[in-house]
């Protein structure tokens, strides 16, 4: 009996086994190639994200920015013992009392940006957070403004740093981005320019930085920007932005023609130096009298340069005689820059080096630039759509939860050997990133509201009428609902 019971025993353990074989073993699956499978339809492993893109999806970037910005407001005035100093148009102001330090100045040129920036986010979404934060922290300095005047004016430095550089600048940094986001300021917001007293205008300061601007800072004799470091000299490209379109706003602002003239002038001056023609992007630095010229292409300094195209087009008439040399110009920046771009959408640090880093800042220009210029008319949206929707991908990966704006190169000199670039440190800290990456999603959401992107055959494209064919591969038709490739 025992041995027929382990005789039952070994074939049911038999069976069992068969059976947990035939599970595990391997399923018979029809083999994937290019006859059974359309394999241009596997998906990429992309470093970033890559295709659809929706407004909302920008939004939530710009307001994480936003809500991180608001959180670190540096707009209150502290006396010697820390207790707030209210404002107003008539009180005086403590002796010792200074400016609350937040994680950002709000009167430096990379504030300046973002005051621009976020005055372009309002009118892109309509929400008046945005300039509602810059109506704020310029009523703060037009209030400071005349009180530090009288309390330290006979001093040669002004106690309070931020205030210093506000009323004695010293170089187009301190005043050339602040003058033009003042001058914007005020010509959108009409109570800025009424019913304040003649000392306490916001005029008065715009005022300070313009002379500055027009008249302190050092020139060659063509009128060119120049400073004396780190050689006699020394024209660097960052000044192009630094005050080519504070001169130009001038002349919208004030409705003085000459400053358009001078501003164009100036520009062509800085090509005529800076420009690299072989390779279609700028020089860093130039040395007046130089015959051999140190030639790094530092990304950020291109996106002032680029930066500078946009908004001289943006405040130039259109009959003036340098625009189309201007817009030229503009186009054969863009396709440079174009043709540099790394895979995963951000430009490197030194643009045609791609063992330096990439860098958040340049890429949030390049990306703003474009888009506004594909807006604008002045750049084709098919052919640059898709390189202004891959730049946004890369920034929106450098943007925190809680809306810091990482991979941004801080503030940086000039040298003329590789290292410098190549080591200069990243800072989530470092304020170049912020008013970039504002002005880049404010762009891209005013693009999404005339260009519809959509992936076709894989690839991203940009079309001017909405696609609505469900395929992943379509040809197009005259009413946007496309025929699907069988």
């Amino acid at each position: 009996m025992k041995k027929y019971i382990s005789i039952n025993l070994l074939c049911a353990a038999a069976i069992a086994l068969a059976a947990v074989a035939c599970k595990n073993a391997p399923q018979q699956t029809e083999e994937i190639n290019d006859s059974t499978t359309p394999l241009h339809l596997l998906k990429p492993d992309y470093k970033i994200p890559y295709g659809e893109l929706s407004a909302d999806s920008v939004r939530a970037s710009l307001d994480r920015i936003y809500a991180y910005i608001e959180s670190e407001r540096s707009d209150e005035y502290v006396d010697t013992a820390g207790n707030v100093v209210e404002l107003d148009d008539v009180a005086p102001l403590p002796e010792g009392a200074s400016l609350k330090r937040g994680a950002f100045r709000i009167g430096s040129y990379e504030w300046g940006i973002t005051y621009q920036a976020f005055l372009a986010a309002t009118e892109a979404t309509g929400d008046e957070k945005y300039a509602d934060y810059v109506k704020e922290c310029m009523n703060v300095l037009r209030l400071a403004y005349p009180r530090f005047l009288v309390r330290d004016g006979a001093k040669d430095e002004i106690e309070d740093a931020q205030m210093e550089q506000v009323i004695h600048p010293r170089a187009l940094d301190d005043c050339g981005t602040m003058c033009t986001a003042m001058m914007k300021y005020a010509a959108t917001d009409s109570q800025s320019r009424q019913n304040h007293q003649p000392l306490a205008s916001i005029d008065t300061l715009i005022n300070n930085y313009f002379q500055f601007v027009e008249f302190g800072q050092y020139r060659l004799p063509d009128g060119l920007f120049a400073r004396h470091r780190p050689q006699h000299n020394t024209v660097w490209l960052d000044d192009m932005y630094m005050g080519i379109p504070t001169i130009a706003y001038r002349g919208v602002y004030t409705g003085d023609s000459r400053y358009f003239d001078e501003a164009a002038t100036m520009y062509k001056n800085f090509v005529h130096r800076m420009w690299v023609p072989e390779k279609r992007i700028y020089r860093h630095g130039y040395v007046e009298g130089l015959a051999q010229q140190p030639t790094y292409h530092w990304a950020r300094a291109n996106g002032w340069a680029l930066l500078t195209t946009v908004e001289l087009l943006d405040m130039l008439p259109e009959d003036h005689i340098d625009r189309p040399f201007i817009l030229n110009q503009l186009r054969e920046h863009v396709a440079g820059l174009c043709a540099l771009q790394s895979s995963e959408g951000f430009w490197h640090q030194l643009l045609d080096r791609n063992d330096s880093y990439l860098e958040t800042s340049a890429t949030a220009i390049y990306c703003y630039s474009i888009a506004h210029a594909i807006r604008k008319g002045w750049i084709e949206g098919i052919t640059y759509g898709g390189v202004a929707q891959l730049a946004w991908h890369a920034i929106a990966t450098k943007i925190t939860p809680e809306g810091k704006v990482e991979g941004t190169c801080v503030g940086t000199g000039m040298a003329f050997d590789p290292a410098f670039y190549y080591y200069r440190p990243v800072s989530a800290a470092a304020a170049h990133g912020y008013g970039p990456a504002i002005w880049a999603a404010a762009e891209m959401i005013n693009l999404l509201s005339e260009w519809h992107p959509r992936t076709n055959d894989s690839g991203l494209h940009y079309y001017e009428q909405e696609q609505t064919n469900p395929s992943p591969l379509f040809y197009l038709t005259e009413d946007g609902q496309g025929e699907a490739v069988k």
